[in-house]
């Protein structure tokens, strides 16, 4: 049952991922984006990773959405931004392809191959941490951290006051 609940948290995430990346007003697609998280989280919580969904809903569905908030009151909205953005985005979307594409290949072939086991100290706050995050739950971990990595890198350049900068 859980299994089901999972996948259909994650068609939601999806749906609302595609939805905040396709529409035109950007404070519609924050609100996308902030269903997309939580629908993440959710499924975080159904597969029993309830650490990484309480990860996913207090630093991602809070925090980086309220870096984005302050971001887009911070952007310069012209038609002249707009079109600079336009002629950048047309040609500038090869280089950030191909570094995820070097990224995932390594990391979709690994999936496979099991590592030695981790060996935590029992019973201590920092043995706990360590087994949730490097324990089975750590492509989950690594995936949040490569999401906010992207926040940042995407807030720095929406942030940028001029074209030279």
């Amino acid at each position: 049952m859980s299994g089901l609940l999972a996948l259909w948290c994650a068609a939601v995430a999806l749906a609302c991922a595609v939805l905040a990346v396709t529409r035109p007003v950007i404070v519609h697609a924050l609100i996308w984006l902030v269903a997309a998280l939580l629908s993440l989280a959710a499924c975080f919580f159904a597969l029993g990773a309830s650490f990484a969904g309480a990860v996913q809903v207090l630093i991602y569905a809070g925090a980086i959405v309220a870096v984005f908030v302050f971001v887009v009151m911070s952007v310069d909205t012209s038609a002249e931004a707009r079109g600079r953005e336009r002629e950048r985005l047309a040609t500038g979307w090869r280089r950030p392809a191909a570094a995820v594409i070097l990224v995932a290949v390594p990391l979709v072939a690994g999936l496979g191959v099991g590592g030695p086991a981790l060996v935590a100290p029992q019973g201590t706050a920092q043995g706990s941490l360590g087994a949730l995050l490097f324990g089975p739950w750590a492509l989950a971990i690594e995936v949040a951290s490569g999401l906010l990595l992207a926040a940042l890198m995407g807030a720095r350049h929406l942030g940028r006051r001029g074209a030279g900068e």
